[in-house]
């Protein structure tokens, strides 16, 4: 198994100093929870929710708050231990998206997989269309993929994008996912071919 491109990034990157970040971001009064109140926007109120790539699980913790059922799923052990401190009632995983098999709490069905925070440009290179198919197979017929990612060097921590939309959405296809929306941010404005973009996938029934 290739390293991620996450974990190839250089300087330290602890769970507890990327959850210190965020909390300075919400006492400064920014919004951090843009991408719950997206999914949560997508799903009925008793949805079963993956938080693929999770970090420290600031999605998924705020998508139980607002009452729906997660697990979330990382390969950062730093990360997975965050988010167990946080929030040691839910259900964190400490798992390569590219192998998930054999965990119960990830075999699925799940309403809603949301990958946010650049999970997909930061996997292992090359195993982008297995981690699709994954997390499809996971999904419930008519459930959604939903990720937001960057498509260049100024929305990304890398020189450049290793994919573009149309690759992203080729994988998707094969997976037995459609693409439903695409949007510019979480807030849900339009994508107007931009640097980011949040997309939802559906998969077919």
């Amino acid at each position: 198994m290739n390293e991620t491109r996450w974990a190839s990034l250089p300087g330290a990157r602890s769970g507890a100093d990327y959850a210190k970040r965020f909390a300075e971001l919400a006492a400064s009064g920014a919004d951090v929870h843009g991408e719950a109140a997206f999914c949560a926007r997508l799903v009925e109120a008793d949805a079963r929710i993956l938080d693929a790539g999770c970090g420290t699980g600031r999605v998924a913790t705020r998508l139980a708050e607002l009452g729906f059922d997660c697990v979330g799923v990382d390969a950062d052990p730093s990360m997975v231990a965050q988010a167990r401190s946080a929030a040691p009632d839910l259900r964190w995983i400490d798992a390569d998206l590219a192998e998930m098999d054999g965990d119960d709490e990830l075999t699925g069905p799940f309403d809603l997989v949301v990958a946010a925070g650049n999970v997909m440009p930061l996997l292992s290179p090359g195993s982008e269309a297995r981690v699709l198919a994954a997390l499809a197979e996971r999904l419930a017929p008519g459930g959604r993929l939903v990720a937001g990612f960057g498509l260049d060097a100024a929305h990304l921590p890398l020189d450049e994008a290793p994919f573009g939309l149309a690759e992203y959405d080729r994988w998707c296809a094969v997976a037995g996912l459609d693409l439903e929306g695409r949007y510019a941010t979480w807030s849900g404005e339009e994508f107007d071919g931009g640097g980011y973009a949040v997309s939802v996938h559906r998969r077919r029934t």
